[in-house]
């Protein structure tokens, strides 16, 4: 359950483009998530290796926009060009 300022989220990460650089990428990426006040909660993948979905918290908004523009974050999707995963994220709550 999400409570006062956290941000509960639910990313759609496809690696078709090439699942082996983007499960590395998603590694060293969700291993950012404490320096801003996150976790990741879930990591579920499916059977081909192609899509994963993160469940990840972060304690408040400025965590989470901090986790957007950091610049470790940004250089390694910059070094993997067209092979990075394209990510869908909703921002969800418990019902």
């Amino acid at each position: 359950m999400t409570t006062g300022n956290e941000v509960l989220l639910v990313a759609l990460v496809d690696l078709s483009a090439d699942a082996d650089a983007g499960r590395r990428y998603e590694d060293a990426v969700l291993a950012l998530l404490n320096r801003h006040d996150g976790r990741l909660e879930r990591r579920l993948r499916t059977g081909d290796g192609e899509t994963e979905v993160h469940v990840i918290r972060f304690a408040s908004r400025t965590g989470y926009d901090a986790f957007l523009v950091d610049p470790e974050r940004a250089a390694l999707r910059a070094e993997l060009g067209d092979a990075a995963p394209t990510t869908r994220v909703l921002e969800v709550h418990d019902v």
